[in-house]
């Protein structure tokens, strides 16, 4: 049974153009290559996208899996667990993400990447995220690294196959 999870920009326009490619690819993971699991992180329009394209799949493929990987609450009362499975088959958070303080979307995109034989990404190698005040009370200002960025470099890194959905 192979993996696959999805990774991309924050703020992802959904245009029809890039949901009819994500659909056909995410067919094509499914049909051709027999991904059954599919991991999902949180906070990207690009993750959103995918997981209500997974979604309507599942009415035709209903074998298929959503997985939830938490970055937070390594122990979930039955509340949440209840309203986490209303929308995936599981969920699970990564032994190593609990003390990653900040670097905990690193942690958990890799450890989606290590989880994963197919990446399905939303990378623009021109992106950068704006720029960010060194603290509070600073003038200067600092460029921060694209979170998708560092993921597809670790992709690349492991040798996955990668799929890059940006035109």
């Amino acid at each position: 049974m192979k993996t696959c999870c999805f990774i991309g920009h924050r703020n992802t326009k959904g245009t029809p153009e890039l949901c009819d490619e994500l659909r056909k690819t995410v067919i094509y993971l499914i049909k051709k290559q027999g991904v059954k699991t599919f991991y999902f992180g949180s906070k990207s329009k690009f993750d959103d996208m995918c997981w209500k394209i997974v979604t309507e799949l599942r009415e035709e493929y209903p074998d298929i899996k959503r997985v939830y990987v938490r970055m937070y609450y390594p122990e979930l009362g039955e509340p949440y667990i209840g309203y986490i499975l209303e929308n995936y088959e599981d969920t699970f958070m990564p032994e190593r993400i609990e003390n990653a303080g900040v670097a905990r979307y690193v942690e958990r995109n890799q450890e989606m990447i290590n989880a994963s034989d197919f990446c399905v990404f939303y990378y623009n190698e021109e992106y950068k995220p704006p720029l960010r005040k060194q603290s509070r009370s600073a003038l200067s200002t600092y460029q921060p690294k694209s979170g998708t960025k560092v993921a597809y470099e670790y992709a690349k890194q492991k040798k996955k196959d990668i799929i890059n959905l940006y035109r």
